[in-house]
């Protein structure tokens, strides 16, 4: 019952936050800045309101103070998940009201995540119970790494995850719907296995994500922008993180692996010979310009996160 109320109120939130924070972003003229790099077709979204990151990471502390308030784990969740969202706002900031297309340098980006990182990881490796242990992949049982291997892993997943996720919003609705199937497998898995905590965080989160892509799918009424796609990254290492379940990350996450490695394997190859592997990474866009319509990809994009989450639960 806890978790049906948790998912409500958080739909509810931000399903209903969503009407008033579109109309402000428009007003304070906080559209997106396409770049010409990309697909031509893409050209038509220039001006639709960012930022809209906001309307599913409100709900979260709200949840948690009414449902989960007394755990260290949670409120860890909403440190970290909180604070990649503030980087990736004022990323937006910079490129949308004062201007700068690449918004936060890369390096200023770089070391406010790995200072959050490394506080979230330090904090969950030492004061939560089980902290330095993984669970691994299809029922093979569990090893207890230590800190010297848990605190790099750990902070490399948020920092990986973080980042891909943010490479995979390209389409409406791509990254939001992915990472709402993610959301929903921990929900399920801290439900099998006693993580109350982990559950309320990923359905909070999922269905803030569903209120969300009423507004986010083809044609996107506002996009999320970094203050989001950190946010969602962060959010799935974290939950990984604190459910013992870093080494499953992979194949829950499996979209956004894949989106970045064919970045990797594009940049590789043209370096090496000059040629491109993909018409345009990441692959969603090799996809587009092979004629595919926006919906097509997400929608097959979307079924192949689903075997994903199914192969890491089994």
């Amino acid at each position: 019952m806890t978790l049906i109320l948790v998912s409500v109120v958080a739909f509810l939130i931000a399903f209903g936050s969503a009407p008033i924070v579109i109309p402000i972003v428009h007003r304070l003229k906080f559209g997106q800045v396409v770049r010409d790099v990309g697909p031509q077709s893409h050209l038509k979204k220039q001006g639709t309101p960012t930022m809209g990151g906001l309307i599913f990471i409100i709900p979260l502390p709200i949840v948690v103070a009414l449902f989960d308030a007394h755990s260290l784990r949670a409120w860890c969740l909403v440190f970290l998940i909180w604070g990649f969202a503030i980087i990736g706002f004022a990323d937006d900031f910079l490129k949308v009201a004062l201007k700068r297309p690449l918004g936060l340098r890369a390096r200023e980006k770089l070391i406010l995540q790995l200072v959050l990182a490394a506080v979230f990881t330090w904090v969950v490796g030492h004061y939560l119970p089980g902290g330095t242990r993984y669970l691994l992949p299809f029922g093979w049982g569990a090893i207890e790494v230590g800190w010297w291997w848990y605190g790099p892993v750990s902070i490399l997943a948020i920092l990986g995850s973080g980042n891909a996720v943010n490479i995979t919003d390209g389409l409406d609705g791509l990254a939001a719907g992915a990472t709402a199937i993610a959301m929903v497998f921990f929900g399920f898995w801290g439900l099998a296995y006693h993580h109350q905590t982990v559950s309320i965080v990923a359905l909070a989160l999922a269905a803030s994500l569903i209120g969300f892509l009423r507004y986010n799918i083809h044609p996107a009424r506002i996009f999320m922008g970094d203050t989001g796609s950190l946010a969602l990254g962060a959010a799935l290492a974290g939950l990984a993180i604190v459910s013992q379940t870093t080494l499953l990350l992979p194949l829950v996450g499996i979209l956004f692996v894949v989106e970045t490695l064919s970045v990797i394997i594009q940049v590789i190859s043209f370096r090496l010979t000059g040629k491109r592997v993909f018409r345009m990474s990441p692959i969603h866009h090799h996809f587009e310009l092979a004629g595919w319509p926006e919906e097509r990809v997400v929608s097959v994009f979307w079924f192949f996160s689903i075997l994903g989450a199914l192969l890491a639960w089994w």
